[in-house]
């Protein structure tokens, strides 16, 4: 396979936000997606909807999003809503809670440990999507970026479950007592991360956003505060390559936050899942990385 293309600027606003989408040359038809994460109601290192905006509206996109399969402010449409009414998405574009009708399973074809991944049902209501990423650390990733926010992100509130459970179960309240070695639900992940994309028809470009660099992830209410400074916006086709490309960034940084930052990462062996997403062919993690 041969390397594939990251586009990098340092420069986090609206208009490169736009810029990085245009540079990509994939130009998304029919009702396009922009799959974010609206953020935990406390949580303040979500993308903001004054950084997104120009994008959204460029590509005429909805918001979309699933609800949580923990207890808070977004695990139930109602709760989920106000969260998103509080965090200022619904004054710049619509927004699509998919899973506000349930599921809808759709096959992963190369699973060991899934067969089906249950995403939000009105994802068949869309032809193309922007997975669109804050990238982060996370207590049980490790880190989040694009490959999280496809496979988590995309899930219904049930598939959220089934995979953080390795397919044990897809009951909410059955997550925490079913919860698998880490391995298996970094692969999970993955697997869940071919289904969707497969599903699309790889109809998806992938632009992770790295401000606010926490090593909690957006759907921690009380997120420790950023421990590194910003680096900057990264976009590819290939979101194991993103990914992969963002946590050089990461390692190779000489900040001083960047040492807590691997920590997270390397607690939860988070790199095995852009090993194992190249290992499904979904993606490589050589890439060539282009300034812009």
């Amino acid at each position: 396979m041969e390397k594939s293309k990251v586009y990098f600027t340092k420069n986090i606003t609206s208009e490169s936000l736009v810029k990085m989408y245009e540079v990509l040359n994939k130009p998304l038809e029919g009702k396009i997606a922009v799959k974010i994460s609206t953020g935990e109601m406390g949580g303040h290192n979500y993308l903001k909807p004054e950084l997104i905006k120009d994008l959204v509206n460029k590509v005429g996109g909805t918001i979309v999003e699933c609800n949580t399969a923990y207890a808070g402010k977004r695990n139930t449409t109602e709760e989920h809503e106000k969260t998103i009414k509080a965090h200022g998405f619904y004054d710049i574009a619509d927004v699509d809670i998919m899973d506000r009708e349930g599921s809808m399973e759709i096959p992963v074809n190369k699973g060991k440990h899934l067969k089906v991944n249950l995403v939000g049902k009105n994802l068949a209501n869309y032809d193309s999507m922007i997975m669109l990423s804050h990238f982060k650390g996370h207590a049980m990733g490790g880190f989040g970026g694009a490959l999280k926010n496809m496979s988590i992100g995309v899930a219904s509130s049930a598939g959220k479950t089934w995979i953080h459970t390795a397919g044990k179960t897809n009951v909410p309240d059955e997550l925490w007592s079913n919860l698998p070695e880490q391995d298996a639900f970094l692969e999970s992940m993955a697997e869940a991360d071919e289904a969707v994309m497969d599903y699309m028809d790889n109809k998806i470009v992938y632009i992770n956003v790295m401000n606010n660099l926490s090593v909690d992830c957006d759907c921690d209410s009380n997120p420790e505060e950023p421990c590194m400074a910003d680096i900057g916006i990264l976009a590819s086709l290939d979101p194991v390559a993103l990914d992969e490309a963002c946590l050089d960034l990461i390692y190779n940084s000489s900040d001083k936050g960047r040492d807590h930052f691997v920590e997270r990462v390397e607690r939860q062996n988070g790199r095995h899942i852009t090993v194992y997403a190249e290992s499904l062919g979904i993606g490589t993690r050589d890439y060539e990385l282009i300034n812009i």
